[in-house]
């Protein structure tokens, strides 16, 4: 059996510090979390929300190191290794992630250009190959399942809002067989056209990282599917093509339905799926599975996504 998660936190800054005595019920930022589970045997997609303010111990994230958690959903770094643990009603999983590449730092030395303006910018790196883990458990399966496989870890912090010229996003994470994970990140606009800061990184079996711009990077629409949830019209195939590295990709979604409505958190519908597919890297055959994940397709993404 195959199958694809993600455990995404999300924190929202409300108002900045206030100086006088706070108590801990005091709302000074909210977290927010997503966990979806996609089984690929049967087609099937499942996802929850929460959400909370810090309170004296219901969410947080530590400074000091990768310490995050919204209610009893967690992500932690402990002797090298991530653990995640997330549970609603009868699915939950319990992984143990261990970094097999050095961190990543996207764009200019981690900060990711999003726009021209000033503060159109987050900071963002990642663990690109994760070996993983642990036990998943999933509605109307009596028995929890032990996994392997992988796994990538983003984080990203920024001030940053789309422009009123930009309406969302496509967003690929790729593991492929040689060894190679490639991260690309297209920015739409109102026009049709692709953000000109819109970039990519390839990450080599050594750990070596590339930039790739925008003129790096050629990607075409090969089909799309129609939510019958939201009526929003998504791509669900893809060429991809980078030139300077020899890699040639047709990949598309596992499942159909991935999409995400998330009124009861970050107010957005997105799409965040399990992809696979297959090609040439090097010149040399290749497969490949990863995520896709897609905003602004269905509606305003005015929520905090």
């Amino acid at each position: 059996n195959r199958y694809g998660y993600q455990l995404t936190f999300f924190r929202q800054g409300i108002q900045k510090e206030i100086k006088s005595r706070r108590n801990s019920w005091s709302i000074r930022d909210v977290y927010l979390a997503h966990f979806a589970v996609s089984n690929i045997g049967n087609g099937s997609f499942w996802f929850s929300e929460q959400v909370s303010r810090p309170g004296p111990g219901l969410a947080g994230a530590r400074r000091q190191d990768m310490n995050v958690w919204c209610l009893k959903w967690s992500a932690r770094m402990k002797n090298g290794r991530i653990l995640l643990d997330a549970k609603h009603g009868d699915t939950y999983l319990k992984l143990e992630l261990l970094p097999r590449k050095p961190v990543v730092l996207h764009g200019e030395n981690g900060l990711s250009r999003k726009g021209p303006l000033d503060g159109q910018a987050t900071y963002y790196y990642s663990f690109t190959d994760l070996e993983t883990k642990g036990i998943l458990k999933l509605e109307n399966i009596p028995d929890p399942v032990h996994v392997t496989g992988k796994s990538w870890f983003d984080q990203e912090f920024g001030s940053h809002q789309l422009s009123g010229e930009q309406v969302g996003w496509d967003w690929f994470s790729l593991h492929l067989s040689d060894g190679r994970d490639l991260m690309l990140y297209l920015l739409r606009r109102k026009d049709g056209t692709v953000e000109p800061s819109s970039s990519g990184t390839l990450v080599e079996k050594n750990g070596r990282a590339r930039h790739l711009k925008l003129q790096d990077i050629d990607i075409e629409f090969l089909g799309r599917w129609k939510s019958p949830a939201s009526g929003g019209l998504y791509p669900n195939s893809w060429q991809i093509r980078i030139p300077l590295a020899d890699i040639n990709l047709v990949i598309s979604t596992m499942i159909a339905n991935q999409e995400l409505n998330t009124a009861g958190s970050t107010g957005v519908i997105y799409y965040e799926g399990a992809v696979e597919g297959k090609g040439t890297s090097s010149r040399r055959p290749v497969t490949c599975e990863g995520y896709v994940e897609m905003t602004g397709y269905a509606g305003s993404i005015g929520g905090i996504i």
